[in-house]
């Protein structure tokens, strides 16, 4: 896909270099780039590609978006790549001839996508996602034998990359044939973790559906079939299924089933250190973040339960953006139903903080910021610009 040149962000690039208190050398310095750059940029005399604006961005240890202009939303480009996944998704079976790197440059090529998605870099993932899964379905198709489990494997998770862009930004029905593609990918993996992986995953059918119960069971089926050793990649499988089991049984109503399953992903949480196994974020802060989730899907008679363990822990800086972003979104879900509005709203701010991408597309922000603005008409420059920027009010 062609590199897209964004003019109009060298007053923004500027703003955040001051906040960085870095004069333009040291920010030519840090991006890499020619310093007469940096300055026709600020100044206005010149764009930036992707690979320019990511550069900045990196050295200022902030998201890209934050540096364009309104009118350059990233959810334009999010929505630019649908119809090649739907292109990828007609042929999968019989791909296309076209490039086709070994599997060494395609499992370097999925580990950065598999990057993008656990920092919610959702426009970045769908500049190049769209390309990937075209060649891994070429890969897996022309694999010798030895080589296709983990060309499937290959595939899962770049469908998993792809799945977290259409999810997000509501094109749920093709975020359910991703998912199909990815079953399908799984079962030629020959992989006990990858069938794991794909059952954790196709659980957000049945959150998408509201079918909790159904999708609660399916996921006891799939611990049960989960490997019983006691390796780490074992027990952070079977835990990683625990945990997303306990949401479900949280908003099926489930009090019973989401502790048994809280206490299930607790133990088996506190045997493993805190990583990413199969593409998810497990271990004791993992599963911290779950129990805020569980008691927010429960409701009343249990926010107390998320409240005192948000005043006693915060997620640490060493989890996945998005997991992290997650927590303050339910945690500010939990303040607003608790009657702590100012609390909930500072959650949310602190959610867009981490992951901008993620938290503005997230239907609970959306849905607690257009809230938060009815309860508070007369305040609120900052928090009518935040409703405006998540575009609370539209599916809420």
């Amino acid at each position: 896909m062609a590199s897209i040149v964004y003019r109009g962000v060298g007053p923004r690039i500027a703003y955040e270099r001051r906040i960085a208190r870095l004069s333009q050398v040291d920010l030519a310095r840090a991006a890499g780039v020619a310093l007469g750059t940096v300055r026709k940029v600020e100044r206005g005399e010149r764009g930036v590609s992707d690979a320019v604006l990511e550069a900045f961005a990196g050295a200022l240890s902030i998201d890209p978006t934050r540096l364009l202009p309104e009118r350059e939303r990233p959810d334009d480009r999010v929505h630019q790549a649908m119809p090649g996944l739907s292109a990828v998704l007609a042929s999968y079976e019989e791909p296309d001839d076209g490039r086709c790197r070994e599997l060494s440059e395609l499992r370097e090529a999925v580990s950065t996508v598999v990057g993008l998605r656990l920092s919610a870099q959702y426009a970045r993932i769908a500049r190049s996602v769209p390309g990937l899964l075209a060649e891994l379905c070429r890969a897996l198709s022309t694999a010798a034998p030895g080589d296709r489990p983990e060309a499937a494997r290959l595939l899962v998770d770049t469908c998993r990359a792809a799945d977290a862009v259409a999810f997000k930004h509501g094109a749920k029905d093709l975020s359910a044939r991703l998912l199909d593609l990815m079953r399908w990918a799984g079962a030629q993996a020959d992989d006990p973790f990858v069938e794991a992986a794909v059952a954790y995953v196709r659980a957000e059918l049945h959150f998408g559906a509201g079918t909790h119960a159904v999708g609660l069971r399916a996921l006891e089926r799939a611990v049960d079939r989960a490997p019983r050793t006691d390796s780490a990649e074992a027990l952070a499988a079977r835990g990683a299924l625990h945990m997303r089991a306990a949401v479900l049984a949280g908003r099926a109503g489930d009090h019973d089933a989401a502790d048994v399953h809280l206490d299930d992903a607790r133990e088996l949480g506190n045997r493993v250190p805190e990583d990413i196994y199969q593409g998810t974020a497990f271990g004791p802060d993992s599963v911290r973040v779950h129990e805020v989730s569980v008691a927010v899907s429960l409701g009343d008679g249990h926010l107390d339960r998320a409240l005192r363990l948000a005043r006693e822990w915060k997620p640490p800086l060493d989890l996945p953006a998005e997991r992290r972003s997650g927590f303050y979104i339910e945690l500010g879900r939990a303040q607003l139903w608790s009657g702590r509005p100012d609390a909930a709203f500072e959650s949310l701010k602190v959610a867009r903080r981490i992951a901008p991408q993620h938290a503005r597309e997230h239907r609970w922000v959306r849905e607690d910021a257009a809230t938060l603005r009815r309860l508070k008409r007369a305040d609120a420059e900052s928090l009518s610009s935040f409703a405006e920027w998540c575009h609370a009010g539209a599916g809420a």
